[in-house]
């Protein structure tokens, strides 16, 4: 098969592929790139395999960079772009389940393509866009088919990630997985044992974020890998549940972590801890921390005024678009309005800071400081109070005096 349209990402980096084949060497493109321009697909990264050693490519482009050359991929700078060119290789044994013993270069692309994960990307294309398919990737492709190069147990025992990887082709591509494959990966489901957290986290939060996270969740939870993933042990059934939420897809990966944890019940203090096991960044698990309180209190009733400055703008928008999947309608432009009639949106907007109150009442800072500012904020933002100077101060006197 040859390609009828050539996508711009192809066409940009074949003048690498053409040096390569100028000096003798076979070049191609390879995996994923591939894979999604014959599904019509946006293409992310193009990565471009060649029977040339890493120090023949070294020798052929002026402007190189070693990313990973012990294990044959060498960084190529042309003009602005850059593109990852990797040596056919074979590989060892995988005696960690993550990584080869030993990487072995071949000038066989055949070789190369019998050791990746599943036949959907296992495929390459030539500077002319003729597709090679040399184990029924396309076919698989038509049958929206995940499976294995090979025997999938050994595809399986050399990275065990791959299991992750394919539940999440599942829900990205919205494919299922070919019965021997789903098998292997009930067989293996404990080598997930022995990967790290954050490589297990990327392929997790995809999955969530696919178009279909139900085709996923489902064998996730039947294979039992949720088992030997952070924190998930206790939770098949709120899994299943979870599952059984509209399967719309969810874009933004704050918002698909917030109704995983709600609906895992956990509590608001339980969170931070939940989420650490994740390895996620503290801005992600603020994040989620914010959006699991918004929904809370949205879900009781509708927003107070104090609830939207606490949120901001966006995560009050965030948590309205997740009423959707709890059967209720989002009020995004009644939110947003009333977010924007707020009379401050920060602390900052007072019309008096902490050295005011200190120079007004001749006092030295303590707690009564905080306090009091935390008094002063919250009468304005429910408009109790104007938020200017004198009357602020007025408000703070009657205030000390009361206590």
């Amino acid at each position: 098969m040859k390609l009828d349209t050539i996508p711009d990402e192809f066409t940009k980096a074949a003048s690498v592929l053409k040096e390569i084949q100028d000096h003798g060497f076979e070049a191609y493109f390879v995996g994923g790139s591939v894979r999604d321009a014959l599904l019509k697909q946006p293409i992310h990264d193009v990565d471009i395999a060649t029977s040339a050693y890493p120090e023949e490519i070294k020798h052929i482009f002026p402007r190189t960079i070693d990313v990973g050359i012990e294990h044959g991929t060498v960084l190529v700078l042309d003009g602005e772009e850059q593109y990852e060119i990797t040596t056919f290789r074979t590989e060892s044994a995988y005696q960690d389940f993550r990584r080869p013993d030993t990487v072995t270069f071949v000038r066989s692309l055949k070789e190369d393509l019998k050791r990746r994960d599943f036949t959907i990307n296992a495929l390459a294309m030539d500077v002319e866009g003729n597709i090679i398919d040399l184990f029924e990737g396309m076919n698989d492709l038509d049958q929206q088919i995940i499976r294995a190069v090979g025997n999938p147990k050994e595809r399986f025992h050399e990275d065990a990630l791959r299991m992750m990887r394919g539940l999440r082709f599942a829900s990205q591509l919205d494919f299922k997985i070919e019965e021997n494959t789903l098998s292997a990966i009930q067989e293996f489901h404990s080598l997930l044992g022995k990967i790290a957290v954050e490589r297990i986290a990327v392929e997790f939060n995809k999955l969530l974020m696919g178009k279909n996270r139900r085709a996923a969740l489902l064998p996730f939870i039947e294979t039992e890998c949720y088992q030997y993933c952070p924190g998930l042990r206790p939770f098949g059934e709120a899994l299943f549940n979870f599952s059984d939420l509209p399967n719309q897809q969810i874009e933004i990966d704050s918002e698909v972590w917030t109704l995983l944890l709600r609906t895992m019940q956990l509590s608001e203090s339980e969170v931070r801890g939940f989420l650490k096991e994740w390895k996620l960044s503290n801005q992600m698990i603020h994040a989620v921390q914010q959006r699991i309180y918004g929904l809370n209190k949205r879900l009781a009733g509708e927003w107070q005024a104090q609830d939207l400055f606490d949120l901001g703008l966006d995560a009050a928008l965030s948590v309205e678009k997740l009423l959707f999947y709890y059967g209720q309608k989002s009020k995004l432009e009644e939110v947003r309005d009333c977010y924007l009639g707020l009379a401050i949106h920060d602390r900052k907007q007072l019309a008096v800071t902490g050295n005011d109150l200190l120079a007004y009442f001749d006092k030295k800072p303590g707690k009564w400081l905080g306090e009091m500012i935390e008094m002063i904020e919250s009468a304005v933002v429910n408009d109790k109070l104007v938020n200017d100077k004198e009357m602020i101060l007025i408000f703070a006197k009657e205030m000390i005096n009361k206590e």
